[in-house]
């Protein structure tokens, strides 16, 4: 074959793959979407789930079925995302751990975090909160950490699960102040919380749209937040930052689905995602909680998870973290 002839049939090869690509995303989506939420019902990132998952479907004008599959450290979630065929029906609320902790703290992930996913949305920063059991006497950041110095490895703190932000957090909070408190893993946020509301555990860092209505009811006293600024639905309360300097440990989170998705089906779902969050009834819900909105293009997400691998990468050396 001459190389004119060779030339011919590449751009008509390409010219038919983009075409099958467009026709594709324009018939996308003719059938339910799943949407694998790497954690049990009733934590924060299926509260957010469950909010956005209506207005999308909406939109796409295709039921969203939410598909809670926690353990693991979000891995087993993670993991059915990037097995799935990349066609766009199977789509993943990440959190830090499926591609930004999990390949620091474990030694071995059945999925590539770095090819295995493509980014669609970025969507939100959610604020982990300080609080604890009312049975504990502390009642500010400074007493806590007296309180944990006078009695080494007699508190205990619980989060949803190994390599979630909460527990990165407490292991952060442990580093800076030198204390010794012990923590205790749960298979969610569900399970974690109901011990903590008993008493069986003193004290969790937890997002703040989860903890809120406990704060409020004075099941749980909150101590500070753990953003560098203070917060919109507790303003009253400090930042972890000003007894420590530079404490930072907050979940950004994102929607991603499977790598080698079509661009067309991207663009789709990135349109309809950055429209759902500026929905005045979706931002007042998501406000409230306490949540940051971000939204963004994919490309805007792909640096921010590049960001935020840099900065948890930090925290999990510097506190020793380490999946069990």
């Amino acid at each position: 074959m001459s190389r004119a002839r060779r030339w011919s049939a590449v751009v008509v090869l390409a010219l038919f793959c983009g075409g099958f690509g467009l026709a594709h995303a324009e018939q996308y989506p003719s059938r339910p979407i799943r949407f694998v939420v790497p954690f049990a019902p009733g934590g924060g990132a299926d509260v957010i789930a469950r909010i956005i998952s209506p207005h999308l479907a909406q939109a796409l004008g295709q039921p969203i079925v939410v598909d809670n599959r926690g353990g693991g450290g979000a891995t087993i979630g993670a993991d059915i995302v990037a097995k799935s065929a990349p066609d766009g029906y199977t789509l993943l609320y990440g959190t830090p751990g499926p591609q930004i902790t999990n390949p620091y703290l474990m030694r071995k992930l059945p999925y590539d975090p770095a090819n295995d996913f493509a980014p669609i949305a970025p969507l939100v920063v959610v604020p982990n909160v300080l609080v604890v059991h009312p049975s504990v006497p502390a009642r500010s950041v400074k007493e806590l950490i007296e309180l944990a110095k006078a009695k080494p490895g007699t508190l205990n703190f619980s989060s949803a699960g190994i390599g979630a932000s909460q527990h990165l957090a407490g292991e952060l909070f442990k580093h800076m102040t030198g204390t010794v408190m012990t923590h205790v893993p749960y298979r969610g946020t569900g399970a974690s919380l109901q011990d903590l509301l008993a008493g069986n555990v003193q004290l969790a860092f937890e997002s703040i749209n989860v903890m809120l209505p406990h704060i409020k009811a004075g099941a749980l006293r909150a101590l500070a937040v753990a953003t560098p600024e203070r917060s919109l639905v507790l303003p009253d309360l400090p930042p972890i930052a000003d007894t420590l300097p530079g404490f930072d440990a907050n979940p950004f989170n994102y929607i991603s689905t499977r790598a080698g998705t079509p661009r067309p089906i991207i663009d789709r779902l990135n349109k309809e995602i950055n429209a759902v969050l500026k929905l005045p009834e979706v931002r007042a819900r998501l406000l409230a909680l306490g949540v940051t909105l971000v939204g963004g293009t994919p490309e805007e997400l792909d640096a921010r998870i590049k960001s935020e691998s840099a900065k948890w990468k930090r925290i999990i050396e510097i506190s020793g973290a380490k999946a069990e």
